[in-house]
């Protein structure tokens, strides 16, 4: 077969998967926790009782090489939010916009903006973290990111999640609010469910929970349901203990009881085939424990820094109950929408997600990946991580750069400019946990792969931008 006969069937194939994928216009609900681990809940093995999300995993597919945008939580939203790697929409780590410039450039294209376009009333509720105006910084707001509505807090619930003070509605803040932060906001996305404009259109909820990220507060009664006796405490650290692991779980419980009632009311304004919902976290635990035993920890680009929960349902789309086993991430989901919309991604920018629908209907053979998934973090040593297909290359930088949990704007000329050393290969089919450098055995592969990885970088950072100039 020539080449171009080639390119045809491929065309034709993915053709025929979108309209096989795409009937109308499903509602879409994005379900993010925050610093949620790998091993948390329970259809994933974890000791958090969370029934609902078990039943949203039995009604479609989980991933057991899901990943995150980033190991810390900005970046790894604007990941989402685009399907672009975070520097390329000016967010290099998380955000304090007090101190920093940086925030998700207004020129991207979101998700939000995408599904306005074809017809979608948008809103978002819960952490934001991509950038809110003060009085020094002006800053776009979700508003301008694409979402009619929306209700969130810059950074974290404060001051912890329960009764938090900090939420802002549509630029107003709103004052303090009686209540755990999960349950709110669901209160007020069921609220919008129930009096939006345009009752018969599609609609977007974007619900970026707070939980189980630091400071925690959930009800008493569930934290006393996951106490630790005092024999399993002698196999737990005093450092993790002082996390408070029993509080750690209830803040996940409840946000599994909060997205029940959402599911709820989800069931009784249509039926569930028309609603696709996809669950996940923006980045690793923070707690080793929760991370089945994969190395590192949130803000580190190892396995156990970036790999999350991605679950994806839509009765009569998906397949029910089915793991799958390729690798994909949150930088998956806007193209994979616009596949479920029948429309192209952005044609004027790269996007380094691909679309995973053939490998959502059970047509694996039909996905090709067009770029490994890569990771970049300057806190992080490793400070890149790049995945393709088994195998995992990460290298730290060539240059002195510090690794302070804030971000300094003034290092990103040297983050831009610098280079990278000590590569090291792992074959995560065989060795999930890292624990094997294979780099030496395997030097043609690490040749190919530093090849690909340089590649990948340049572009990113060609585009990012230098908020230290600004």
């Amino acid at each position: 077969m020539k080449n171009h006969d080639k390119f045809n069937a491929w065309t034709l194939f993915l053709l025929l998967s979108v309209s096989a994928f795409a009937a109308e216009k499903p509602n879409i609900v994005v379900l993010l926790a925050d610093d949620l681990g790998y091993k948390d809940i329970g259809c994933y093995d974890g000791p958090v009782k969370t029934p609902n999300l078990d039943r949203l995993a039995a009604r479609g597919v989980k991933f057991s090489d899901f990943y995150s945008g980033c190991a810390v939580c900005s970046p790894s939203r604007a990941t989402l939010l685009t399907g672009r790697h975070h520097i390329r929409t000016g967010v290099y780590s998380w955000i304090q916009d007090s101190r920093q410039n940086s925030h998700l450039l207004e020129r991207e294209v979101t998700i939000a903006e995408i599904l306005k376009e074809e017809g979608y009333a948008t809103a978002h509720f819960g952490k934001w973290h991509l950038g809110l105006s003060t009085e020094k910084r002006p800053k776009p707001s979700p508003a301008e990111h694409g979402f009619d509505y929306w209700f969130a807090t810059a950074l974290n619930a404060v001051p912890s999640h329960r009764d938090p003070t900090n939420f802002i509605r549509n630029g107003e803040a709103v004052g303090e609010i009686k209540g755990y932060s999960a349950q709110i906001v669901v209160d007020e996305a069921i609220d919008w469910l129930d009096n939006r404009e345009g009752q018969n259109a599609p609609f977007f909820l974007n619900v970026w929970f707070h939980e189980p990220h630091a400071p925690l507060a959930a009800p008493a009664r569930l934290e006393a349901q996951y106490a630790y006796s005092e024999e399993e405490k002698k196999n737990i650290s005093a450092a993790e203990l002082r996390r408070n692991p029993a509080l750690y779980s209830a803040t996940i419980d409840n946000t599994d009881r909060a997205i029940g009632r959402l599911l709820k009311k989800l069931a009784g304004i249509a039926p569930v085939e028309d609603t696709l919902i996809i669950y996940s976290s923006d980045n690793g635990s923070y707690m080793d424990t929760r991370t089945g035993g994969l190395r590192g920890v949130k803000g580190a680009n190892w396995e156990g820094g970036i790999r999350v929960p991605g679950i994806f349902s839509w009765p009569g789309k998906i397949p029910t109950g089915k793991t799958l086993n390729t690798p994909a991430g949150l930088v998956d989901i806007l193209p994979t929408l616009c596949a479920v919309l029948g429309r192209e991604t952005p044609q004027d920018r790269h996007i380094d997600g691909s679309n995973i629908a053939p490998l959502l209907m059970g047509k694996a053979a039909g996905f090709k990946r067009h770029q490994p998934l890569f990771w970049h973090l300057q806190k992080s040593r490793p400070i890149v991580a790049m995945r393709d297909g088994n195998y995992s290359l990460v290298a730290d930088p060539d240059y002195e750069l510090s690794t302070n949990n804030m971000f300094d704007e003034a290092w990103i000329p040297k983050i831009k400019s610098g280079g990278y050393k000590n590569f090291q290969l792992f074959d995560l089919s065989k060795d999930p946990n890292q624990t094997d450098n294979i780099a030496s055995k395997n030097p043609g592969l690490v040749k190919k792969m530093k090849k690909e990885l340089l590649k990948i970088n340049a572009s990113i950072m060609a585009e990012g931008a230098d908020w230290h100039l600004e």
